[in-house]
């Protein structure tokens, strides 16, 4: 009787471990909590894949269920995700989803702005609004246009300064000039006059004539009004000379190369700032090495690190022990396999692949150096092709087999590799895959044994089945 209580008490102690354990890790993925779902749109995914992470304010509250390719360059991506429900008031018709980054170079993640209060709460599968990503290049392109505005401007302000101050000294020297000569012609008359009243000279001699002294008379009168004139003149000049001043002219042209001092000043205490921390970030340590040195350091530090884990995490792949694991996660080597390796590798060659068979005459076209170039055509052919498999193809890894019936075998290798990494660049770069999910094989003109297939001329796209 002891025996099988013991034997009971066991089990039941092992039933209430397995109901505790199996509670806890629902309740941290939220599998008991209830969702509700959400639809939002972007032209560009920028990394957001099914099974990624959604915030609301900041706070986890779901993940991306699924994601709807477009049919076409002018539509969008379809994101579908849920959130827990308990934040369901946060959500309003006007929350606006983004896409955020953890850190600087981190995963990515949607994130929900919550609404104002006086909006209502969005219903159950509503579309929300998506906010494109803003990238750091676009901001640095913004910043230089920018910069090189201001840089005009102030130029465009030193030439205007320029031009006043020559307009400045041009009109001051004519004014000068003017008003010389006006003071020379009158103490010239001045001068001549005198001579006339006191006898001197041949004038003088002239006057003793009385025939003549009714036209000296005239002479003098005349030269008088004259005087007069310049007079008036000069009067004119002076009063044209203090219109001037009275508008406020050199001021004017003062307080603008003032501020035209003031914004070169400006600039050229930025300057300094920035070359003051350049060189704080340029100078050498406590140790007197140069941060240049430090940084190679660093990076060769990093890249050895990496190499070893890879080495390390590559040699678990193959171990004994964890293989099965492995194979059941899905962690494939798209990068490092030869052609005869995938011919005999059932991962790659298993029947029930997805394979589409895409002809070269429509994909491709020859120039003068012997390489193949994918035509426009074919980029359309090759996007026809891949909405065949939904959203399969973010989640699966991608093989592209290049072919080439070239009579040639240099050449046919060749242009069998040539065709399966420009179709590869292209599907990776059109729909934003992991570059590690994405493979590609030169197959020359044979492919893998079993298929319908016996030998073929262009690419044929493999969507390998997931062992999960």
């Amino acid at each position: 009787m002891n025996k099988y209580s013991e034997v009971g008490s066991f089990v039941v102690a092992s039933l209430g471990l397995f109901a505790i354990g199996l509670f806890m890790i629902g309740n941290r993925h939220e599998a008991f909590a209830r969702h509700m779902d959400f639809y939002t749109e972007f032209a560009d995914l920028s990394g957001i894949a099914k099974g990624t992470k959604v915030q609301v304010a900041g706070m986890n509250a779901g993940e991306v269920l699924d994601i709807a390719i477009p049919d076409s360059p002018s539509s969008k991506f379809r994101i579908h995700f849920q959130i827990n429900e308990k934040l369901h008031g946060l959500v309003r018709t006007d929350s606006v989803v983004t896409i955020g980054t953890e850190g600087v170079v981190g995963d990515k993640f949607l994130s929900i702005s919550p609404g104002s209060a006086q909006q209502p709460a969005a219903a159950a599968r509503a579309r929300l609004p998506g906010k494109e990503p803003t990238e750091l290049a676009d901001l640095l392109d913004m910043a230089k246009g920018t910069i090189a505005d201001v840089d005009t401007t102030v130029r465009n302000a030193n030439g205007l300064v320029t031009n006043a101050g020559g307009l400045l000294a041009t009109v001051g020297g004519n004014l000068n000039s003017t008003l010389g000569s006006a003071r020379t012609t009158i103490t010239n008359a001045n001068d001549v006059v005198a001579g006339l009243k006191e006898g001197r000279g041949p004038a003088g001699m002239l006057l003793r004539d009385q025939a003549l002294a009714d036209q000296i008379r005239q002479t003098v009168s005349n030269t008088q009004k004259v005087t007069a004139d310049l007079r008036q003149a000069s009067a004119q000049v002076n009063g044209i000379i203090s219109d001037i001043q009275s508008r406020g002219f050199p001021k004017k042209i003062d307080d603008t190369l003032a501020s035209a001092n003031d914004t070169l000043s400006n600039f050229n205490a930025t300057s300094r700032q920035v070359r003051q921390i350049v060189a704080d970030a340029a100078a050498p340590d406590e140790r007197g090495v140069p941060a240049a040195v430090n940084l190679r350091e660093s990076l060769s530090n990093v890249n050895i690190a990496a190499g070893n884990l890879s080495d390390e995490t590559e040699a678990l792949k193959h171990n004994f022990l964890l293989r099965g694991f492995f194979g059941r996660r899905g962690y494939y080597n798209l990068i490092h396999f030869s052609s005869d390796q995938y011919r005999k590798d059932r991962l790659f060659t298993n029947p029930g692949n997805q394979r589409i068979w895409l002809a070269a005459d429509h994909l491709f076209v020859r120039d003068s150096s012997g390489k193949d170039e994918l035509v426009p055509q074919g980029r359309l052919l090759i996007n026809d092709a891949l909405s065949r498999f939904g959203a399969a193809l973010l989640e699966n890894p991608i093989v592209v087999e290049g072919y080439s019936d070239d009579a040639n075998l240099a050449q046919c290798l060749a242009s069998s590799r040539d065709r399966s990494i420009s179709v590869r660049n292209y599907i990776q770069s059109r729909f934003q895959l992991d570059p590690n999910n994405v493979g590609a094989v030169a197959l020359e003109n044979r492919p893998p044994g079993g298929l319908d297939h016996s030998a073929w001329n262009g690419i044929a796209i493999v969507l390998l089945q997931s062992k999960r």
